[in-house]
């Protein structure tokens, strides 16, 4: 499998024999405003896409964890073709039929797609009432035979949900979205330093990797922050932490 990070939580995989775009975000860099209750107010994006050779204009599926505008954008809306199948959390899929959608399956537990198995995971997206009010968020394991089953944990913190993945599917690959997200009252939104090395001790021979980071206002952990928290606690453990337009292969 290849996978490409193009920018914050938006993904390029090819698995399975399929090319696969996660969570497009796809507008120009400072199209949109700061979050409201954010310590900046510093306007999202705060950088542009990548210079890349890859198309990701034009996958074989697109996943969306959910609808976060960090995550599923109008430009993603408008640009992409409206006949790429689609996979999405339940409750979901109306935003996309009512952008044009035509090929959307919410996965409530699993789902197959030419040979691929998706299943869908959940998670917190921060703690107590700030949790509640972002809603419900989704990750998904991929599954194919000579692939490594991949786990993209979506907006999450460290908590029971990504344990209880971890534990069911065994991923040889995960994704997680740090940056530690948050806003101007109470904990993360997105994994910090502390939750990033939970995963890795939880999942210790996995390739972990650590994307949502640099790209919006409130995700105060930068690709810096973690790599030198991650360097004083857990030295002998590797986490990838790639720049936009970066690929690994495994």
């Amino acid at each position: 499998m290849k996978i490409q990070l193009i920018r914050n939580a938006t993904l390029w995989l090819e698995y399975g024999g399929l090319n696969i775009l996660v969570d497009p975000m796809l507008m120009d860099a400072e199209s949109m405003p700061a979050f409201p209750n954010t310590p900046n107010e510093l306007r999202n994006p705060r950088v542009d896409l990548p210079e890349t050779e890859t198309d990701y204009l034009k996958p074989d599926l697109l996943i969306v964890t959910h609808t976060h505008p960090d995550h599923w954008d109008e430009a993603a809306a408008s640009q992409l073709q409206k006949g790429i199948p689609l996979l999405c959390q339940p409750g979901d899929e109306p935003i996309f039929i009512k952008a044009g959608f035509t090929d959307v399956t919410p996965v409530d537990v699993k789902h197959e797609h030419h040979s691929v198995q998706f299943s869908r995971t959940s998670g917190q997206h921060g703690t107590g009432e700030i949790g509640k009010r972002m809603g419900k968020v989704s990750g998904f394991v991929l599954e194919a035979d000579g692939e490594p089953v991949t786990y993209i944990a979506g907006d999450t913190i460290w908590c029971d949900e990504p344990a209880a993945a971890i534990k069911q599917y065994k991923p040889e690959v995960i994704v997680v979205n740090a940056g530690g997200a948050r806003f101007l009252q109470g904990d993360p939104i997105t994994m910090d330093g502390p939750d990033v090395a939970a995963v890795k001790h939880a999942a210790p021979s996995a390739h972990l990797i650590a994307v949502h980071m640099d790209a919006i206002n409130h995700c105060m952990t930068t690709r810096a922050d973690l790599a030198a928290y991650l360097a004083k606690e857990q030295p002998e453990d590797k986490v990838l932490i790639p720049m936009d337009g970066e690929s690994f292969e495994f």
